[in-house]
């Protein structure tokens, strides 16, 4: 009994030995209480642990507090990242967006282009069937009805006279008789046209192995794997520059994992900032292999610094600090040279470049001086007096240019669409400034389309994909937006005599007519053929009478309103004649009312009178345009065009 009482009271004893947990301060292996802490080893001791008495041995209080401590450090670290991953956060989905904006845009663009291709292609088609069905007609028409009229007269002639002789001759048939055998010797000596006046030849030749292949390469997407954290600057030009001198920066692109970048088409900017908060320009040159070359010229000396960016994020160790200083010479020799080289860093200066260095715009630099430009052979008497631009990235370049607009300061105002910003040149071409490229900064633009100034000095610009028009002081800082919430696809910006914004919508086929403040006044139109409706809209121009004139871009027509959006007038079909249209345009207006218009489809400027009757084209023929779009007149009579395809803008004399 005593056993099998015991028994039990053993069992159980034995089992709350094994399934106890350690106390936190008990020692693993001998149960004893923990007191020490091994720094060596990294464990904990009691009396009875045999350890190397050669290693580090604290209290455990101590090297609680000492593991306490430096969790806290760590925690503290780790916390201050999330600021900087937050940052990186807002930075990666403000790229993304972008990303996004620029899908979009190119998508429409890609719809777009192709829709207008197609367009043209059944123009082209009905012109070739048209064509066709007339060269036809005329080839058999004419001599083919000679022949069976004369074979129907002598039918007839043959068969009067055969029932005639069917019958008993008698006195009173012998007149008729008489006529018939006038008729039928007549009829013998009258001469038809028995061999084919035309041949049966009626070819097609129609080259499509060339436009085929063409096709095939049509358009290409152009990005690069280029980050700003990865790319790196080299070069003389990175610390130091000699005044006057030209100085050069190499910028090697690089991908995310440090890799070399083996094809340009990356988007750089680089800035030299003057002690005084000015910059200095400079020209950046793509080599077309992942690296790029910045040229810049500092006009004094001091303490300088240069940004440089790549995608508006700072290249590794940018801003660089540079150092300008002026040129060792001798006395005798800084005597002898004192006017040639002072005459040489300003005209080095004025043209933003170093003598002999290669620029994209060198070929058009007596055109931007107002030269008119001339063809060497065969000259043709042309309207033109300069063209600006090329396609690219920096300043005074384009891609995909829109609206224009010409200020009453004789500034040229262009929107530069796919470039994101708006860029303002002289009235001799000089590049003065642009605003709005890539950023972060209050009233962004995403895709600028339209561009007009207001009286007051301010600049408006519609946003086509922000979905608002951008209000900019004359110095290009923001100011405000309307629209927002009501339009959906702002094109074109013009301003009314009351100083009202009148905005072309050409998603939503309506005009809207707003106070700048942004409250809106009117509204008119809808989608559709009708005369007071719009197939795609693009630019509007506003005349004496205060009437707004709308370009309708796929109904291939001009229309007049009165400002409450009564219809006026309309004119223009779809056609390559005078007075028609393959999708209309920019419009202006002169001062005796005369309207004109880029035509968009047919490479052309057009020009007519008040009523829309067709006076006169501006010739372009030096010079060819490429789907001009928008167009503006300034206050000295020229017309200012804006030659998408081609990417420059470029201004015509213009005889009122």
């Amino acid at each position: 009994m005593e056993a099998q009482q015991h028994s039990p009271d053993s069992s159980s004893e034995e089992c709350t030995v094994l399934e106890a947990p350690p106390t936190k301060d008990t020692c693993p292996q001998h149960g004893g209480k923990v007191s020490e802490y091994c720094c060596v080893c990294v464990c904990t001791l009691c009396d009875e642990c045999v350890h190397d008495k050669e290693h580090a041995r604290v209290p455990l209080s101590q090297a609680l507090e000492e593991h306490r401590q430096t969790l806290q450090a760590k925690l503290g670290s780790a916390h201050d990242r999330l600021p900087q991953i937050s940052d990186a956060v807002v930075l990666v989905r403000e790229m993304v967006q972008q990303l996004s904006n620029q899908k979009a845009a190119i998508e429409e663009d890609i719809m777009g282009s192709f829709e207008d291709l197609h367009k043209q292609l059944d123009v082209r088609k009905s012109v070739l069937l048209m064509e066709l069905e007339v060269t036809f007609g005329l080839k058999q028409k004419a001599q083919l009805e000679s022949l069976l009229q004369g074979e129907g007269t002598v039918e007839s002639a043959c068969a009067r006279a055969k029932d005639a002789l069917t019958t008993e001759a008698c006195s009173g048939s012998l007149e008729a008789e008489l006529e018939l055998k006038d008729k039928l010797e007549e009829l013998v000596g009258l001469h038809f046209p028995c061999q084919p006046e035309e041949n049966d030849q009626l070819d097609l030749v129609l080259e499509t192995d060339g436009l085929r292949k063409w096709i095939h390469n049509l358009g290409t997407i152009v990005t690069t794997s280029a980050v700003a954290s990865q790319s790196e600057a080299m070069g003389a030009g990175l610390e130091q520059c000699i005044v006057g001198l030209p100085a050069s920066v190499t910028i090697v692109t690089r991908d995310k994992s440090g890799g070399a970048c083996k094809s340009g088409n990356a988007i750089l900017s680089a800035e030299v900032f003057t002690p005084d908060g000015s910059i200095v320009d400079g020209e950046m040159v793509d080599r077309k292999n992942g690296t790029y070359e910045f040229v810049y010229m500092v006009p004094k000396e001091g303490d300088f610094s240069l940004a440089l960016r790549l995608y508006d994020q700072h290249i590794k160790g940018s801003p660089f600090k540079l150092s300008v200083s002026r040129p060792q010479v001798s006395p005798s020799s800084a005597t002898a040279n004192a006017t040639p080289s002072t005459g040489s860093s300003e005209g080095a200066k004025r043209r933003g470049k170093s003598p002999g260095q290669k620029k994209k715009s060198s070929k058009r630099a007596s055109s931007a001086l107002g030269t008119p430009r001339r063809k060497t052979q065969n000259p043709i008497e042309d309207d033109l007096i300069f063209r600006i631009g090329t396609k690219g990235r920096n300043k005074g370049e384009f891609t995909n240019l829109q609206g224009v607009a010409a200020a009453s300061d004789g500034n040229i105002l262009i929107a530069d669409s796919n470039n994101q910003c708006v860029q303002i040149f002289s009235s001799k071409g000089e590049f003065k400034s642009r605003f709005g490229v890539r950023g972060r900064s209050p009233g962004q633009l995403q895709r600028p389309t339209g561009v007009a100034v207001h009286p007051s000095g301010d600049i408006i610009i519609a946003d086509y994909d922000n979905k608002w028009v951008s209000i900019f002081s004359s110095d290009g800082k923001f100011k405000a937006k309307l629209g927002s919430a009501r339009l959906m696809g702002p094109k074109g910006v013009t301003v009314d005599r009351n100083g009202h914004v009148i905005v072309v919508d050409n998603k939503a086929c309506t005009v809207f007519i707003f106070q700048l403040t942004g409250k809106l006044v009117t509204k008119f139109g809808s989608r559709g053929n009708g005369d007071k409706q719009f197939a795609g809209p693009h630019f509007a121009a506003v005349n004496e009478k205060n009437e707004i004139i709308v370009s309708d871009f796929h109904n291939h027509s001009v229309k007049v309103f009165t400002p409450e959006g009564e219809l006026v007038l309309k004119f223009g079909s779809n056609g390559e004649g005078n007075g028609q249209f393959n999708a209309p345009t920019g419009v202006a207006v002169d001062v005796n009312g005369n309207i004109i218009v880029a035509d968009w489809g047919n490479s052309r400027i057009q020009v007519f009178d008040g009523n829309g009757s067709f006076l006169s084209y501006i010739n372009t023929s030096a010079d060819p345009l490429y789907g001009p779009q928008g167009l503006a007149l300034t206050d000295d009579g020229h017309v200012v065009v804006a030659d998408s395809g081609n990417h420059c803008f470029k201004v015509y004399r213009y005889l009122q």
